[in-house]
């Protein structure tokens, strides 16, 4: 709670943000290559490797610690609510990955998570929760531009919230802020990550009509591009209304 007052008082003003958060953020290093090697255990202890879970599909990913009294909860919250819209499956279309930056937290309290989650999302699929050892999570974090610090006073970890979307190489493609993720921006991220692997025509329409704007991690509507649709659309209509026409004289004829 203390943590949370403090973001949003820094969010809705202050000049000066409190120097606990000075060090906190996230920096869009997009293109940055993820460290396919790096080893944690998962919700069952057993010790995997970074890149077999992400194993050639497009990966949400979101860095979090399962004791947070507030805000790691409204992330993870925040993707169940997304996942649920998705027609795309977690575990099957795309991997999900949530890794503590706590080195303290056990594979145990990951388990407990997963459950949880999973319980909440209602539908097939997966989801990893991980836990590891500082080393492994300050490489992870310090390649996709997560920045969090531990505060001695409140005894928690000062953090910002959102999630990121990597390619199956394990590239960062996407950033998405807050705590929560509209499932139509977060389809067409994961389309756009996966080189349209998942998808349909409609999505590559999508993305053809909206841009990915980083300064607020959304897809934003580029009308220039819909009226060039609507303008061909119409002449194709036109001209086949035509060539209607004239078949149907010709026939009088």
């Amino acid at each position: 709670m203390i943590l949370a007052t403090l973001l949003i008082a820094a969010i809705v003003g202050a000049q000066q943000p409190p120097a606990v958060l000075q060090s906190v953020g996230i920096d869009q290093r997009l293109g940055e290559q993820v460290p396919m090697d790096l080893v944690f255990r998962d919700e069952t202890g057993k010790a995997v490797e970074f890149g077999d879970l992400v194993a050639g599909k497009p990966t949400v990913l979101s860095l979090v610690y399962y004791r947070c009294p507030m805000l790691c909860g409204l992330v993870l919250n925040g993707m169940v609510r997304s996942f649920r819209v998705l027609s795309f499956e977690p575990g099957k279309d795309f991997n999900v990955i949530s890794v503590s930056f706590d080195p303290g937290e056990t594979p145990a309290l990951a388990s407990a998570k997963k459950l949880t989650m999973l319980d909440e999302y209602r539908r097939p699929g997966d989801w990893h929760f991980l836990t590891g050892d500082e080393a492994s999570i300050r490489r992870l974090a310090d390649a996709v531009g997560f920045r969090y610090i531990y505060d001695p006073e409140s005894k928690q970890f000062a953090h910002a919230a959102g999630i990121m979307v990597l390619t199956p190489q394990g590239k960062v493609s996407r950033y998405f802020y807050g705590v929560e993720y509209s499932a139509r921006d977060l389809r067409l991220a994961l389309v756009e990550a996966s080189s349209e692997k998942i998808g349909s025509v409609v999505d590559e329409i999508l993305l053809y009509c909206f841009h990915y704007d980083p300064a607020t991690g959304r897809y934003s509507l580029l009308i220039t591009r819909v009226v060039q649709i609507a303008g061909v659309v119409t002449v194709v209509a036109l001209a086949g209304f035509v060539s209607l026409m004239l078949r149907r004289e010709n026939r009088q004829a």
